[in-house]
């Protein structure tokens, strides 16, 4: 889409009066609650589902990371053309690309399938991108802004067509330009705000630095809902504690008068969840404040329906009629696009047998491997199994230690003083005892469903591995970066330095490795 055609198209958003939107949401709210009385949305079926963020960097040589060559790395944008040929979506930026798997049964094919599924369409896509000099990369944060440009430069760089603000390096979403440019705009942050970084837009493009890996999973009876979502926000500091990887920033962010020394001392370990909080929450929002938020727990199914369609409505968007059992909904289903919480409810379905209540999950950053994105795909859909039909006590655990103990994560990652209840009661901060009991009803879970001992082994040992050995990606770069520096070199070739070994490792373990696999060249 051309900047005139896509200025003319936020125009046409811009127009839509915000309060019939609203009155179509709620009536579509009251559509949704009426089948939910029904059943409509009750679904026996154990169906889990991923979604899947890369970015693109260049890769110019059969072997860029072969001593000397300097070339690889690079942000890269994907053209249009290209996406539709490797069968990916568009995401936020143009260097962004995203896979959404096809939805599979809970058990041991479902998984595979869905691990195949990812090993399949990506190294075909692997292979088409390779012929354009670029690859794809599974990463919570990209820190080398393509060549010759600055990371701060890429970021805001936009243009005004006909006083419409454009990102110049971003998509054409609508919705995404629109927020720059409606009446909400100072409702959206438009910027960084972390230790020793800020940053300042005119567009939400700051977002795009950041990729995630978001499993879903579908809850049988959708009254249960709160049940398995108060679950799930007591897993979620835990589990983004072994996930946590994204502790660097592009080097041409940091202010100038930052140190290495004083990135390494306040620099969290997943820069991502600020990030993405920053970019869309208003601008001097407190933490748990704005659009992006840990949620609270929900008294009812009916709630979680109530508070996505009186959530803050940032952009209206104009829907388009279909004939599907969610397009009875649409102007809800919009909605829900931009209700962006760390554990958020979902209620679609193509036709009335397919009519779903799930779960999606994401505060997970991309991971080094596709074996250890799907370890943590395995090990919710095993917690949400478990967990419930147990009745574990760590339900017991009070929602502010459950925020706390996810924010707690973003900045520490292993090191945090995590809260937890045991199985057996046992109120407990022990690192050890608390991925003991958490890791043992992952595979509880995974048991319910069929899976058979050595096939829940492989799944979560590389999740199990990390806790043993205190090893997570975060904590894997910060260790790149602080031996380069202590060799001598500056801050930003350290960062750079890290960030193509990142690179070269993932280039010979992204499909059918571990990251596990990483450290035998590191003392640990």
């Amino acid at each position: 889409m051309s900047e005139a055609d896509l200025a003319a198209a936020v125009d046409d958003v811009l127009s839509i009066d915000p309060e019939e939107f609203q009155a179509a949401v709620d009536a579509d709210a009251e559509v949704i609650k009426s089948e939910l009385r029904d059943g409509t949305f009750d679904n026996s079926q154990a169906i889990v589902g991923l979604e899947y963020e890369f970015y693109a960097v260049a890769n110019p040589a059969d072997d860029p990371w072969t001593p000397g060559t300097e070339a690889g790395g690079t942000l890269q944008r994907v053209p249009r053309r290209l996406l539709e040929l490797i069968g990916f979506e568009k995401e936020l930026g143009l260097h962004n690309a995203e896979m959404t798997l096809s939805p599979q049964p809970l058990n041991s094919y479902g998984l595979a399938a869905q691990e195949s599924e990812v090993n399949a369409r990506l190294s075909a896509a692997q292979e088409r991108t390779r012929a354009e000099g670029m690859q794809l990369v599974s990463d919570g944060l990209w820190t080398i802004p393509p060549e010759g440009e600055t990371a701060r430069g890429y970021l805001t760089d936009s243009v005004e067509d006909r006083g419409v603000r454009i990102a110049s390096n971003m998509s054409d979403s609508v919705r995404y330009h629109a927020m720059a440019n409606s009446a909400a705009d100072a409702d959206v942050g438009l910027r960084i705000d972390a230790p020793h970084v800020s940053l300042e837009s005119d567009t939400v493009m700051p977002e795009s630095l950041i990729t995630s890996i978001q499993p879903h999973y579908q809850v049988p009876q959708a009254i249960d809902l709160p049940t398995y979502f108060r679950y799930a926000l007591r897993i979620a500091g835990p589990l983004l504690a072994l996930g946590v990887n994204s502790p660097f920033f592009p080097p041409d962010l940091y202010d100038a008068d930052a140190t290495a020394e004083d990135v390494l001392e306040d620099g969290w370990m997943e820069h991502r969840i600020s990030v993405f909080e920053t970019s869309l929450n208003p601008p001097g929002a407190d933490r748990g404040e704005g659009k992006v938020r840990f949620p609270r727990d929900l008294e009812h199914v009916e709630q979680a329906v109530d508070r996505i369609a009186r959530d803050d409505t940032l952009v209206p968007m104009p829907v388009d009629p279909g004939n599907g059992f969610d397009d009875e909904f649409a102007h809800f289903r919009l909605k829900h696009g931009t209700y962006w919480r760390w554990v958020r409810p979902v209620f679609g379905g193509g036709t009335r047998s397919e009519a779903n209540a799930r779960i999606e999950f994401r505060p997970l950053p991309a991971q080094p491997t596709v074996s250890d994105s799907v370890a943590f795909q395995a090990a919710l859909a095993g917690l949400l199994e478990s967990l419930p039909r147990v009745e574990h006590p760590v339900a017991d655990l009070p929602w502010e230690d459950a925020r706390e103990n996810f924010y707690a994560a973003m900045r520490e990652g292993l090191d945090a003083d995590l809260q937890w209840i045991t199985n057996s009661g046992e109120e407990t901060t022990d690192r050890e005892t608390l991925y003991a009991d958490l890791l043992d009803h992952a595979a509880d879970g995974l048991e319910r469903r069929g899976l058979s001992d050595t096939e829940i082994e492989e799944y979560l040992w590389p999740l199990r591995q990390r806790a043993r050995h205190e090893l997570t990606p975060a904590r894997w770069k910060r260790r790149e970066v602080k031996q380069r520096l202590d060799d001598g070199e500056s801050f930003a070739d350290a960062v750079t330095g890290m960030q193509r070994r990142y690179l070269e490792r993932q280039h010979d373990s992204l499909i059918g490795g571990s990251f596990t696999e990483w450290v035998d060249d590191r003392e640990w």
